[in-house]
């Protein structure tokens, strides 16, 4: 341990700030910053009987009944007889992801500390084993340093810090600021440009422009904001873009273009970065590429560490933000996600934990959370791509929407760049938990663009892949999905059209899939359900359903008299009058394989679909899904032949230049 004369929040060695809540924010996310909890104990806890479905109490007093008082976004007060623990999401230390992806072998905690009391470390194991690691009295003001190990993190494991005072302490311990360090200076340069495409969402935009725009530190590594406009809402016109378009400057660069999707926006932010065009032709001063969405609310912390991560990688790599949830933001939406090969389907990296409340069950209490997770990609909510990479890989393929991301991970892995997605490392964005994307318009997206990622980064034999998607077929069609299944035969069809027509519908396919899907009354979503005649069932049936089969032999004879249902004529009279309202969380295949009609309700509760049994189009679609699959399995080989050789042509200049300019 030394005292140092060295910021401790800013410099090239910095790793990551020391930062407090901001006043605006909910109650709970304060434990995303802060672990404030009385008499939190220093072994991992495990849940009670019961219990993991009770959240625990969201009381924040201290062991003296006062909270920590927050002074501004880096400097904090610990009041006498208290103690508070800076083991939380944004405030711990990720070691082992430094330990795994950087060439540290050792880091500092730097503290600027006022007053009387203890500072104290601790480190845990991948297990979530909680270890006392050194710990010092101060007294009057001190920049102390606390040098600390990372060798034995191999396999996952954290770092933090407590802060204590006495009861006697007249005026508690303050925290004029505090940061992790590197003990030498970062590689290389840290110049990035934030790259956001958007569509229609002006107010989130302006937010983001501002957050970026409003800290010192990150506005001096940002190079570039380039935003492609793509929405008839324009970002220019909202209330509070002058103000943050003046804080960044001529940074600031807004594209006007079609909506080509999230694929063309990044397309863009990319061919924008390395060949440029107007009077950026030739390129723009970048090192480091962030994609963020347009719907997001930025912790700015993240852009720093991000960088500072890519800096200090071993070797050059993609840096992936997590997912925190915009609707309940003390839970982490997302740790990692990793892509099933076989399936060739992504899905949660293993044992992770979907929705993780901090609130209710903090880091320390969470032993899941101190395993390194190894992901295979990280979505475009926030992601850092080095430049020398995206030289290398190319430019997004024009996917529109989906896969996208999914797919760039995977290229770059089998060229030798890994990805991290790092936790600390993180944005607040809309949770999945109020859409079902998979069987609204953005159905096409996700067969076709999967298609062509397998067929690019895939399996040799797809006997897998096509053997879920039709069972996804079949599954749509008992939910009385037409226009699901629609999407879907539109998307092998062109699939099979091969690489040649990717571009040429860039522009085009999403009038053409909201004209398609208009056709079906699941696609024609309603007000609400009193739109249409109220069902017959009395108050009781009408809250009863099917309990779920269980095994496979309940669940293929359930799948079987749903087939012989959906081939027999429904009754005439519920074409107008639906059998049954049915809920979203209930709206499972083996209760609406067993109506001729029901209303069903949208996943954001907002309106409802009317949906009508047709056995004349289950066995076209069927039919016509069927023989789809069977031509893209017979001419597997060929398809990846020709999606691979023209890769060059779909990821280069020359192929987006014609859209671009």
């Amino acid at each position: 341990m030394s005292e140092t004369a060295q910021s401790p929040t800013t410099g090239e060695t910095l790793l990551q700030r020391v930062i407090m809540p901001r006043p605006a924010d909910p109650f709970a996310v304060r434990a995303l910053y802060l672990d404030e909890r009385p008499g939190t104990t220093l072994a991992p806890v495990e849940p009670l009987r019961g219990e993991q479905d009770r959240p625990l109490s969201l009381t924040v007093s201290t062991a003296g009944g006062r909270r920590t008082r927050v002074h501004d976004r880096t400097a904090a007060t610990v009041p006498p007889g208290t103690e508070v623990s800076f083991g939380a999401y944004f405030n711990a230390f990720a070691a082992g992801y430094w330990r795994a992806w950087s060439t540290l072998t050792a880091i500092e905690l730097r503290l600027d500390l006022e007053g009387t009391g203890r500072v104290d470390v601790y480190r845990t194991k991948a297990d979530g084993s909680q270890i006392f690691v050194t710990g010092e009295l101060v007294q009057g003001r001190r920049q102390v340093t606390l040098e600390l190990d990372l060798r034995p993190f191999e396999d996952g494991g954290w770092y933090w810090f407590d802060l204590s005072t006495d009861e006697a302490a007249e005026q508690g311990l303050h925290l004029h600021g505090g940061g992790w360090h590197a003990p030498h200076d970062a590689p290389g340069r840290a110049a990035v440009v934030v790259g956001m495409p958007t569509f229609n969402r002006p107010a989130d935009c302006v937010a983001t422009l501002t957050a970026l725009g409003s800290d010192p530190q990150v506005l001096d590594t940002v190079t570039a904001v380039i935003l492609p406009d793509q929405g008839t809402r324009k970002v220019r016109d909202e209330a509070g873009y002058e103000q943050a378009a003046a804080l960044l400057g001529d940074r600031l660069r807004i594209i006007d273009q079609p909506n080509l999707g999230g694929s063309g926006g990044y397309a863009r932010i990319m061919y924008e970065v390395l060949h440029g065009t107007g009077p950026h032709a030739g390129g723009i001063d970048c090192e480091q590429i962030l994609y963020m969405d347009d719907d997001i609310l930025l912790e700015p912390d993240s852009v720093l560490r991000a960088v500072a991560f890519s800096r200090f990688a071993r070797s050059p790599m993609l840096v992936g933000g997590q997912m925190l949830s915009l609707q309940a933001r003390s839970q982490l939406s997302t740790m990692g996600e990793v892509v099933d090969r076989n399936q060739f389907m992504w899905r949660p990296a293993p044992e992770t934990e979907s929705h993780h409340d901090l609130a209710a069950r903090t880091l320390r209490q969470s032993p899941w959370l101190h395993r390194r997770v190894d992901v295979d990609y990280n979505a475009w909510w926030m992601c850092l791509i080095p430049r020398r990479v995206a030289e290398d890989l190319g430019l997004p393929l024009p996917l529109f929407i989906k896969w996208d991301d999914a797919e760039y991970g995977l290229r770059a892995r089998a060229a030798g760049y890994r990805t991290a997605t790092v936790p600390g490392i993180a944005i607040w964005h809309m949770s999945f938990i109020e859409k079902d994307d998979s069987s609204d318009w953005q159905a096409y997206f996700h067969y076709r663009n999967r298609l062509v990622a397998a067929a690019l980064r895939g399996p040799e034999d797809p006997r897998a892949l096509l053997k879920e998607t039709f069972k996804r077929t079949l599954r749509h069609l008992m939910l009385m999905e037409y226009s699901a299944v629609a999407l879907q035969i539109k998307a092998f069809t062109d699939f099979l059209a091969g690489p040649e027509a990717l571009f040429p519908k860039l522009p085009v396919v999403l009038d053409e899939i909201r004209e398609l899907r208009s056709r079906y009354d699941d696609g024609r979503p309603l007000n609400s359900a009193t739109d249409v005649p109220l069902a017959d069932l009395d108050a009781l049936g009408a809250q009863l359903f099917p309990e779920p089969p269980v095994g496979r032999a309940k669940a293929a004879l359930g799948l079987a008299r749903g087939v012989l249902r959906n081939l027999r004529t429904p009754d005439p009279a519920l074409r107008e009058r639906p059998q049954r309202n049915v809920p979203w969380a209930n709206a499972q295949w083996f209760v609406l394989a067993g109506l001729d009609s029901a209303t069903v309700s949208t996943p954001d509760g907002r309106g409802v679909t009317f949906r009508r049994r047709d056995p004349l189009l289950f066995k076209q679609m069927v039919t016509e899904s069927l023989r789809l699959h069977r031509a893209v399995a017979a001419d597997w080989g060929t398809l990846r032949g020709r999606y691979r050789a023209a890769e060059p042509t779909l990821t280069g200049r020359d192929g987006w230049k014609h859209i671009f300019e």
